[in-house]
């Protein structure tokens, strides 16, 4: 894929990292031919540009024994869209809000350490949020596929 504005190294830099964000800048600069200080600057210029965004651990919570995930898909009144939006961000067991086009606005995950936790979730934080005109909620049984941020 063609990025505007990262080069072919700039570009395996970043795969590197995603395939593994705790690979050494020596590590990188001997796969892809520059030195350990050239590695460095270069990550510090794609940080610094926004370009990478942070380092995180991703932690699969359906190999976590009681944990459920869960998508939610609200359609609220325009008017009550942005209220909604800041109820579900702050909220700790929602871990993604994503604003949508289509028939529903609001494309939220939700991760919970069980379905109790989750169906307390639902009661009192989903079921009245103000202005919802519907909401369908679908539990993930597995993962099949999931990528992190942009392939290039």
């Amino acid at each position: 894929m063609f990025l505007e504005g990262l080069d072919r190294l700039d570009q395996e830099i970043i795969r590197l990292l995603i395939e593994n964000a705790r690979i050494s800048y020596s590590d990188i600069g001997q796969k892809i031919g520059i030195s350990r200080v050239a590695v460095k600057a270069r990550i510090q210029a794609l940080e610094k540009r926004g370009v990478i965004e942070e380092y995180t651990t991703i932690i699969n919570p359906q190999k976590i024994s009681g944990a459920v995930s869960c998508y939610f898909e609200i359609e609220t009144s325009p008017d009550t869209l942005a209220q909604v939006a800041e109820i579900l961000r702050r909220n700790e067991t929602i871990t993604q809000v994503y604003r949508v086009t289509g028939k529903n606005k609001l494309h939220v995950h939700a991760v919970a350490a069980s379905s109790e936790e989750m169906e307390e979730l639902i009661r009192t934080v989903i079921d009245p949020l103000p202005g919802v005109v519907s909401c369908s909620c679908n539990i993930i049984l597995s993962r099949i596929k999931d990528i992190k941020g942009l392939r290039l």
